[in-house]
């Protein structure tokens, strides 16, 4: 005689949600198996620290030809205070900082437009329903990888500059303004990152995304610099570029600020302001938009 069947129930094996550390781990593998992301990262560092170098050494060696003006020019000259030489603002030239700036979006960029021009964000959601959880994994990885990249560049910026100006006046970290300068610099790779991020979420296309931000974090700014109406330059002072440059001011060179400047206060509020606009940004489009 034949056994009788087994009339047991067949049942799946419980699956595991994926666990935020999951998550985490997912999104540091996407991006680092990105070569763009090797390239950017490291052609961006080796670019920026070489421009704020090259204006370090250019100065080193005029400065070694025609010492600085005296403070009391003799009988007959002008004072001309525009002379003075900053060593702090040569760690921070700002055609290096914005080249940093767009190069800092576009891995922020490339974090969420990358999935969805392969079309892996398809697969990213049917793995793991939660789009709120997928997005805040990529902002803390890309935050974190960022603001390691930040803080490389600055310090390294910031330290070989002020090592080839030390017969000139160069500065430690000790220094007014120094420091805070370099964690400025340092806070304003992720910054500029999260909102590429933000950027890409809403666009979801490569030119497009790098256009936009390029035009949101550099071209706005430009357009705001005026003087002779106080909203004008309240709306660039709104801006992350120009908080940055309040940020790394030397506070022996406030002078120069101009009408209607940010106070260091105002400055660290507008970098608070857009981390926390660019992130409900990601959140509100990534969750409400279909894929």
């Amino acid at each position: 005689m034949t056994a009788p069947p087994d009339k047991t129930p067949f049942r799946l094996p419980v699956q595991e949600h994926a666990r935020f550390r999951h998550l985490l781990a997912a999104e540091w593998i996407k991006l680092w198996s990105l070569r763009s992301t090797y390239r950017v990262l490291g052609a961006g560092a080796l670019t920026v620290i070489g421009i704020n170098v090259n204006s370090a050494a250019s100065n080193a060696d005029r400065l070694a030809h025609q010492p600085l003006m005296p403070s009391d020019p003799p009988p007959g000259v002008p004072a001309r205070p525009e002379l003075l030489f900053d060593p702090l603002h040569t760690a921070f030239v700002d055609p290096a900082w914005q080249l940093f700036v767009i190069i800092a979006a576009t891995v922020g960029g490339i974090a969420v437009f990358g999935e969805h021009s392969s079309g892996l964000i398809r697969t990213t959601f049917a793995a793991v329903p939660d789009r709120q959880a997928v997005i805040a994994a990529k902002v803390a990885v890309v935050s974190a990888v960022m603001l390691v990249f930040g803080a490389l560049v600055s310090g390294t910026s910031f330290g070989i500059t002020q090592m080839l100006l030390r017969e000139y006046g160069g500065l430690s970290l000790g220094d007014p303004g120094a420091l805070r300068a370099v964690a400025a610099a340092a806070l304003l790779a992720p910054l500029c990152a999260l909102v590429g991020m933000a950027v890409g979420a809403a666009v979801r296309h490569a030119a497009g995304s790098i256009v936009a931000v390029i035009a949101l974090l550099l071209l706005i700014p430009a357009l705001f610099q005026g003087e002779r109406h106080r909203w004008v330059r309240e709306i660039g002072n709104a801006m992350p570029l120009s908080a940055w440059q309040r940020l790394v001011t030397n506070p022996e060179r406030t002078h120069d600020l101009g009408k209607y400047p940010l106070t260091v206060t105002e400055a660290w509020i507008v970098y608070g302001a857009w981390i926390i606009t660019a992130v409900a940004v990601a959140l509100l489009v990534t969750r409400r938009r279909d894929v």
